[in-house]
């Protein structure tokens, strides 16, 4: 890309929203809360496994490898092709894009929900990971090119709080399915439930979601494709399969590959950019200070937020010997603050800007330390409502943090790279997701035998806290104010 084009992206002001959006149909309530259910599902899914766990091992007889693999399948496989996903989006329609993945995410549903072994139930999360990936970056660019300025940053905060709460209600809702046991389907009752929602998503999408597609599309950047997934599966994979495999050769071999092929993908796409094509990741984006700032602050709490979720769902059925409907209604509490703080997040930006993202952090910090010392005082007896204030203000502060972030990246995002732009920003947040339950989750099983569950959970959670005291300083370096 020259540098003249260069400067352009850079420069380029919001002017230009709503001239796209006027070139298109707006998008209605109703068809907000279409895509927003869209996305719920593929997020959902990313957590909605861990209360099955147990439940699918008892049955396929899986073992620690393969049970890590049902949740790592699906996780490398949606973050390495969100960002393609999002380019197949600008490129075709995002409302194709949108329907061909709420059709494909139902029928790898159904493909899981009959896995009749392990490996097949592997192989169908693998599948149903890819199709996520061609579904949710849809919605951010959907979002994006149909709104502008006080719906748009409405519409954002509502994701926002769409993507925390989901996440944390995958686990309520797994732990009620695999309780409830409807019709003896036990564990497959996760998956299954998905084919009906996705029916019914595809029905309202075919009538209320808007077409769009960016007004300059180009080719798949396939170099840069390869180059992402190599980088993305040479850290996850040994990460989240190391330790149930006893951390074999091939393992240390991976991790020796990620640093040169991360190196290569920046080089590549550097030089597609400046020789005037268009790369998967344009650089030039993450010069943008909103994008910047708001994507380093992404990471570090997404490896927090994934590493909990992981952590506290072992934790809870293995150590407080919860069932899954008692380990999944622990979570309640940090859900229904979370999603009363995503809705106060609009208002709250207006007044205060980033300093609602420093105060949420201070305060995801606090209950933090209210759960640890929950955790240290009540051991073993500690009931669901003993669990439900620290919960509470740790959702609470979540809550200020996430929506933000992400209307912080979208902020000043060029609207013809919308869906690009929505593709890095979910990339980096599942690639976070995945990475913590790697780490922290690694971190508290390799404890277990040494110090015990309560012991590893303190060390988990402390963990935790350190990474978000890193965050809260990193808060100081987004925008003062948002526009």
């Amino acid at each position: 890309m020259s540098e003249t084009r260069a400067q352009t992206i850079l420069v380029e002001t919001p002017a230009a929203a709503p001239r796209q959006a006027s070139a298109t149909a707006a998008l209605t309530p109703l068809g907000l809360l279409t895509v927003l259910l869209g996305a719920a599902l593929p997020m959902i899914d990313f957590f909605i496994v861990n209360v099955a766990l147990p439940t699918i091992d008892h049955d396929l007889h899986a073992g620690p490898a393969m049970l890590e693999m049902v949740v790592a399948g699906y996780g490398v496989a949606y973050a390495t092709l969100l960002v393609l996903g999002g380019r197949l989006g600008d490129m075709i329609g995002r409302r194709r894009l949108f329907l061909w993945g709420l059709a494909t995410f139902g029928l790898t549903s159904l493909a899981c929900g009959l896995a009749p072994d392990a490996a097949t139930l592997v192989a169908a999360r693998v599948a149903q990971g890819a199709s996520a990936a061609l579904l949710l970056p849809q919605v951010l660019a959907t979002i994006q090119a149909t709104t502008t300025g006080k719906r748009r940053a409405k519409a954002v905060s509502l994701y926002g709080g769409t993507a925390g709460v989901s996440s944390a209600v995958g686990q309520v809702v797994g732990g009620l399915l695999v309780s409830v046991d409807l019709a003896g389907s036990g564990w497959r009752a996760v998956f299954l439930v998905n084919v009906p929602i996705a029916a019914a998503a595809w029905l309202l999408a075919a009538r209320t979601v808007p077409e769009t597609r960016s007004p300059h599309p180009t080719r798949v950047d396939v170099l840069g494709t390869v180059l992402l997934a190599v980088s993305l599966i040479t850290l996850l994979l040994p990460l989240t399969e190391g330790r149930a495999a006893g951390w074999p050769l091939w393992s240390w071999l991976l991790l020796a590959v990620f640093p040169g092929a991360g190196v290569a993908f920046f080089l590549v796409e550097r030089r597609a950019e400046r020789g005037g094509r268009t790369p998967l990741v344009p650089p030039s984006l993450l010069r943008i200070p909103s994008v910047n700032s708001g994507l380093t602050m992404i990471v570090p709490f997404s490896v927090g937020f994934g590493g909990f979720m992981f952590v506290v769902a072992v934790a809870l059925q293995t150590g407080l010997h919860y069932g899954p409907l008692a380990a999944g209604l622990s979570l309640l509490p940090l859900c229904l603050t979370f999603f009363v703080a995503s809705l106060a997040g609009p208002r709250l930006v207006g007044r205060f800007g980033r300093r609602v993202v420093f105060t949420g952090s201070l305060i995801q910090g606090s209950g933090l330390i209210a759960l640890a010392l929950t955790v240290h005082a009540g051991w073993p007896g500690i009931s669901v409502g003993g669990l439900s204030p620290s919960m509470a203000l740790l959702g609470f502060g979540q809550g200020l943090v996430l929506p933000v972030l992400m209307r912080i990246v979208l902020s000043e995002l060029p609207v013809a790279q919308a869906g690009v732009g929505g593709g890095v920003m979910v990339t980096t947040q599942q690639s976070g997701l995945a990475l913590g339950v790697a780490t922290l989750g690694t971190l508290f099983l390799a404890l277990l035998p040494s110090v015990g569950i309560r012991d590893a959970l303190l060390a988990a959670l402390l963990t935790q806290l350190a990474i978000v005291a890193g965050t809260t300083a990193l808060a100081l370096r987004l925008p003062r104010s948002l526009r």
